[in-house]
């Protein structure tokens, strides 16, 4: 499997900040703990995301070392990657330097990690064993794979409601097109470098998604996962963006639509379209390691897929969405807009009742099961372009903001209603219940757990 030579690690803000308090309290000293991380890899990249953060406690755990300045004491590696093992998950061990915008391992820290490190390889069984070392404002990674090969880091991201990045060492900037002169003057060249590097999805191409996806392409983002499985009809053609008659007249997918909307726009742009169910397996897996998710399909099976994959791979999402509620009498009752923002461990759709279980359970049938049980015969939901569009705007506004990191100080995630004949824009602090299985347990866990996905479809 050829991953290249790096990999990304990923973190929540919390586990961050419980991180770097333990290692920087002011006293320039040095200090220690291990991080239980899962995996996610595929062919051409590897991602560790912080699951667990174990602090080492200074004298018991962390201790003066025979070979250098400290060291973690044997008893409390051997329970840690025992736990990881069991797990199956990788074991990074963590340390500081007393340095600035970069930083290294000492040559000491090498000769540790040879000496040490193909022994933790035996005992963990398969799961990837490293170290990383932290200066105030730099990360660096030495990552061992089961296969011999070593990992530098690519990028670590803390993942809040901003992302934030850190390096081993200050990176070049690309050079920006002329395109997108006016944009970088306001973010700068290195907020396009960033656009220009990232992997977004766009789950569902309909009124909403397909002006995420123009709007993104005009960004300058490198590369999109576009996902929906329909096709276009006549009712579709006054909101999808990029439709024609001719595509009706033919039938084309959404996702070819998309596609050639995107290319139009940006002839550089990488594209992965993918005609089928985001509730796939298949589909599932080819998200994994994507940078961000707009969720814009309107269904339950792809809130709990996308609400999954934030939590358990520390992917930061938005789902989206306009209704319109018309009362018996023919009038308006309510026209709103919703760009509700997920992180790892916050804004979980199952705690905020926003994934219907008894509209899950009638599409987790078949279309057979479906039918015979007279479901799918309600009549389809009012939707207007300019809804949509204030809904897709307004998320993509805030990925620039947060994904970027172009906000100060630190924000509290909320979702945004906007209700249109009220003329009232709400502010929603989402709900997070301690109990809860899918933004608690699922935390972190990368491909050491299943997603909630269906097969049926795939036999």
């Amino acid at each position: 499997m050829n991953m290249g030579n790096t990999c990304d690690v990923l973190i929540t803000s919390d586990d961050h900040n419980l991180l770097r308090a333990h290692l920087f309290p002011g006293d320039h000293d040095e200090y220690g703990a291990v991080l239980h991380a899962g995996i996610v890899a595929s062919s051409n990249s590897l991602r560790l995301v912080i699951q667990h953060v174990e602090l080492a406690k200074y004298g018991t755990d962390y201790v003066p070392g025979k070979f250098g300045y400290r060291a973690l004491t044997p008893s409390f590696i051997h329970r840690q990657i025992i736990h990881c093992r069991n797990e199956r998950l990788a074991y990074l061990a963590v340390h500081n330097h007393n340095s600035d915008k970069q930083v290294s391992f000492s040559n000491i820290d090498i000769e540790s990690h040879e000496r040490g490190y193909p022994a933790l390889l035996d005992i963990g069984n398969g799961v990837p064993v490293g170290a990383l070392v932290f200066s105030r404002r730099a990360v660096a990674a030495d990552v061992w794979l089961p296969d011999g090969s070593r990992r530098t880091l690519g990028a670590y991201r803390v993942i809040g409601q901003t992302i934030k990045r850190s390096y081993s060492k200050p990176r070049m900037n690309s050079e920006v097109q002329e395109t997108h002169d006016r944009q970088v003057r306001m973010f700068g060249r290195r907020g396009q470098t960033i656009l220009e590097k990232s992997k977004i999805a766009v789950v569902g191409l309909g009124g909403i998604g397909s002006l995420v996806v123009e709007y993104l392409a005009r960004l300058g983002v490198g590369h999109l996962v576009l996902v929906d499985p329909d096709r276009i009809e006549k009712t579709n053609l006054s909101r999808v963006v990029g439709a024609t008659g001719t595509d009706i007249e033919t039938g084309q997918l959404k996702t070819q639509i998309a596609v050639r909307h995107a290319r139009e726009i940006s002839n550089q742009i990488k594209i992965d379209a993918i005609s089928c169910d985001v509730a796939e397996n298949s589909t599932a897996m080819k998200l994994r390691n994507c940078d961000f998710i707009f969720l814009a399909a309107d269904s339950m099976r792809a809130r709990l897929l996308v609400n999954a994959l934030t939590h358990q791979y520390l992917i930061p999402s938005v789902q989206m969405g306009a209704k319109i509620r018309p009362s018996s009498s023919g009038s308006i009752e309510d026209a709103m807009c919703a760009v509700r923002q997920l992180r790892p461990g916050k804004g979980c759709l199952w705690c905020n009742g926003l994934i219907d279980t008894t509209q899950l359970a009638i599409e987790l049938k078949t279309d057979e099961e479906r039918k015979n049980q007279a479901y799918g015969v309600e009549e389809p939901n009012p939707s207007v372009i300019t809804l949509n569009a204030v809904a897709a705007a307004n998320a993509v506004n805030d990925f620039l903001f947060d994904y970027l990191d172009l906000r100060s100080g630190n924000r509290e995630l909320i979702y945004q209603h906007h209700h249109f004949l009220r003329n009232v824009s709400q502010s929603v602090m989402p709900r997070r219940n301690s109990n809860c299985f899918e933004c608690g347990e699922r935390l972190g866990m990368g491909d050491a757990l299943e997603l909630p996905t269906i097969v049926h479809s795939e036999q």
